[in-house]
This record gives structure tokens, C-alpha cells and sequence, in this order.
């Protein structure tokens, strides 16, 4: 068993703008936080990923879909698939949970 600090819990974004907290071969734990009015630049991911977001508020932007987000949201994205927060209006704080490990799988 490991108890893990920290993880998503609102910090200013450093360059990166994720802190990972937990690898095994088989997932990966961190935390992605994007700052009221930020931009969120990231790319499709090779590994499947669920959101849970524990402080902010914004809209997540697939190409199939818009919904809004909020403490205690729990979003899945597979891989593979585009999407993007936007119009975050609130500091958003995001537990993210990788399967298998984050930039495990080749692109």
C-alpha cells in the first residue's frame, strides 16, 4: 500500500504544467492543473485516461462532445482521442489516472 500526497491538489502550473505521483508499468497517477483563463495545449494521449476533477470549473471539448466540469467529475477518454479544457473559469485541479503508464505506449 502507498498513500499518495498530494495528488490533486490545486498548485500553480510549472513548465509542464503535470506532476506525475505514482508510476507502475501498468498506470500512472498524477496531477494536471490549469490556472483561471489558462490554455490547456495537450496532445491525444497513447494511453487510455480518467479525469477527476477536485477543485475548478471549465468545459472539456471532444470532437463528439462539449461538457461542463466541476468538483467531483469523473471523465474517461480513451486513446487516442483529441480533447481539450477550455473556458476554464475557476483554478481546475485534475486528478489524472493512466493506463497503462503515461508515455508508455510508442506513438
Amino acid at each position: 500500500m502507498e498513500i499518495i500526497t498530494g495528488a490533486g491538489a490545486w498548485s500553480p502550473p510549472a513548465a509542464g504544467d503535470w506532476t506525475e505521483h505514482l508510476r507502475t508499468p501498468d498506470l500512472s497517477v498524477g496531477t494536471y492543473c490549469i490556472p483561471a483563463g489558462g490554455v490547456d495545449g495537450q496532445s491525444p494521449h497513447t494511453e487510455d485516461e480518467i479525469y477527476v476533477v477536485t477543485a475548478g470549473r471549465a468545459k472539456i471539448v471532444t470532437p463528439d462532445a462539449t461538457a461542463d466540469v466541476g468538483p467531483g467529475t469523473v471523465v474517461f477518454v480513451p486513446a487516442g482521442e483529441p480533447h481539450r479544457f477550455t473556458d476554464v473559469t475557476e483554478d481546475l485541479a485534475l486528478l489524472v489516472v493512466f493506463g497503462p503508464a503515461y508515455g508508455s505506449r510508442a506513438r
